[in-house]
């Protein structure tokens, strides 16, 4: 158990057994990661910054751990970490902290080493230097029952601060309990996820605040690298004192020799290529982008009189630039030809890889995309009544994905982005959906829209507060594509064109279908008509919350003038 814990007493004072409070525990993948192909710096757990070599360490033990109660409410709590374990001549960086609300153990610290300093010590100070003593953030102060202390190691002149250390006593940390890192070597971060929030109870009206870091320059890009550890700021800090005090490592490695190479690459698709289920009554499957251009697609142009076919392999589509709407692309004008692609063909389809650099090349990114035909129209949700559209939603062309976001230093997967129309969120692995004895995501696509889910049922775009807005159903069937083995790599651009050539198609930068605009919310405003009048109201004043799209119809654009492609993910 715990040897350090913090009762937090909120709204209500309570007795807590801290035996009944479980640990969080390691989580583990539902299998064992295959060997890699041979490369250089992939999975081998130690990666190259240019001046530093660092490793993740997953392995902790507990600093102090605190434990907040509501009247009537599971304790929460957030638990802070030394890493242990660390090899000889590496040296802790900072703590780390985690959520107990969250169900495993899952996360990490880097821990550095210096590389070939002795070559190096003429034109640079060491990479690594002591802190010169801690300022002390916040305690807990004797209130809260065992005390809990949060100190900042303060940097000699020239170097940054990488994380915060937790301890139990009043008396200050030794100095070689972290290192600080030179500031040419660092990149400014930024804070992520809110983890915690204390309320003081000394009358003096203090909060207190933990959020986890990340780079500022996120995206294939950024050579920001996160270290994996926590900020925190108490509410009496001055505005000077608030501004981010710890930093990031820099990647200084120009091949980024920690990413998979080719062969690793597929390697790593065919043991995590996720399995995409359509739901059992999806009228608008999914094609290969080929069969889609072969079957009647048209290209259209401003003055031209009517569409152009397209290419089998899009070469003769507008290529580079950005999205001028001076093309697009529609469906054929005889109604069964239209009708037939609409409905797509799963069996021509596939998925398209684009593997990418992600917070400084420590992680990889392999962003998996599926094309439609077809967005089909939208049912909306009005509380406990649902109402099918006839063309509310839909539009020709519809570009879906999800994101693998898989940890350079092992090759184990992370995390997943599950996109949702103009948005989505990361799923942490340890709450994914895998095919039995796999390590394969499972990825539920909805109902006419596409957007992916990571577990079945019904999920609302719009306002769940009110139940209403768009529904989106989602449900295992034997409609599905097997990423595995059913992808195409079209992207990947720190190994060279020469290894992985971008088809012509993903040049096309215009949209993918036309623009229709709707008649002063047409649909919609027959459903207000319809509705009692006692709701009515209610209803005119919450359709705004409705996603703005429904009120026409506009084709995606493709993958790669999305802001994701070179960018991060959009949550």
């Amino acid at each position: 158990m715990f040897g350090c814990d913090c009762i937090y007493w909120n709204q209500q004072q309570q007795s807590v057994d801290f035996g009944s409070l479980p640990e969080p525990q390691p989580f583990s993948l539902p299998a064992p990661l295959p060997q890699w192909p041979q490369g250089q710096g992939f999975g081998t757990g130690i990666m190259n910054l240019g001046e530093l070599e660092v490793i993740q360490v997953t392995k902790f033990e507990s600093a102090w751990r605190c434990i907040q109660l509501g009247g009537g409410k599971t304790p929460l709590g957030v638990s802070f970490y030394k890493p242990v374990g660390i090899p000889d001549g590496f040296h802790s960086l900072g703590y780390y902290c985690h959520p107990d609300d969250q169900q495993p153990l899952r996360g990490y610290v880097l821990v550095a080493r210096e590389i070939n300093h002795t070559r190096l010590s003429s034109l640079n100070p060491p990479p690594l230097r002591k802190p010169i003593n801690y300022s002390l953030i916040w305690s807990t102060g004797s209130h809260y029952g065992d005390n809990g202390y949060f100190w900042l190691p303060n940097p000699p002149t020239g170097y940054k601060a990488m994380g915060i250390v937790v301890t139990h006593d009043s008396d200050q940390p030794d100095i070689d309990e972290v290192r600080c890192v030179r500031a040419d070597l660092t990149e400014p971060c930024e804070t992520g996820d809110l983890v915690f929030s204390m309320d003081s109870k000394s009358g003096s009206n203090q909060q207190f605040q933990i959020w986890t870091t990340k780079p500022c320059e996120m995206g294939m890009l950024g050579k920001g690298v996160s270290v994996g550890t926590f900020y925190c700021r108490s509410s009496i800090m001055s505005s000077e004192e608030a501004l981010m005090s710890v930093a990031c490592l820099k990647n200084l490695d120009a091949f980024l020799t920690a990413m998979p190479n080719l062969n690793q690459v597929h390697s790593l698709i065919q043991h995590y290529g996720p399995i995409m289920y359509f739901h059992p009554d999806e009228d608008y499957l999914p094609s290969s982008v080929q069969w889609f251009f072969k079957n009647g697609a048209l290209l259209y142009k401003d003055d031209w009189k009517k569409g152009q076919p397209i290419n089998y392999m899009g070469s003769n589509l507008p290529s580079g630039g950005e999205n001028d709407g001076g093309y697009w692309i529609d469906l054929p004008i005889d109604d069964g030809e239209s009708s037939s692609l609409k409905s797509g063909n799963l069996e021509s389809a596939e998925l398209y890889v684009h593997v990418k650099p992600a917070l400084g090349g420590s992680f990889t990114d392999v962003a998996m995309w599926v094309f439609c035909p077809f967005n089909g129209p939208v049912t909306l949700k009005i509380g406990l009544v649902s109402i099918p559209m006839s063309r509310l939603g839909q539009h020709v062309g519809d570009w879906e994905h999800v994101t693998l976001r898989i940890s350079n230093f092992t090759g184990e997967l992370w995390q997943v982005f599950y996109s949702e129309h103009s948005g989505g969120r990361w799923v942490d692995a340890s709450e994914v959906e895998f095919i039995k004895g796999s390590n394969k995501p499972i990825v539920y696509s909805s109902k006419h829209g596409h957007a992916s889910f990571p577990h079945e049922g019904m999920f609302l775009q719009g306002s769940t507060k009110f139940g209403i807005g768009v529904r989106n159903d989602t449900a295992r069937s034997d409609y599905f594509i097997d990423s595995s083995v059913k992808y195409q790599l079209i992207a990947a651009e720190y190994l060279g064109e020469e290894l992985v050539e971008e088809p012509c198609w993903l040049q096309y930068m215009r949209e993918w279908g036309p623009t229709v605009v709707y008649g002063s919310r047409s649909e919609i405003d027959k459903i207000i008509n319809i509705l009692p009048f006692f709701v009515r109201f209610s209803v005119e004043n919450l359709i705004e919350l409705f996603p703005t799209e429904l009120y026409g119809e506009e084709g995606p654009t493709g993958p790669k003038e999305k802001d994701n492609w070179v960018g991060d993910e959009i949550c």
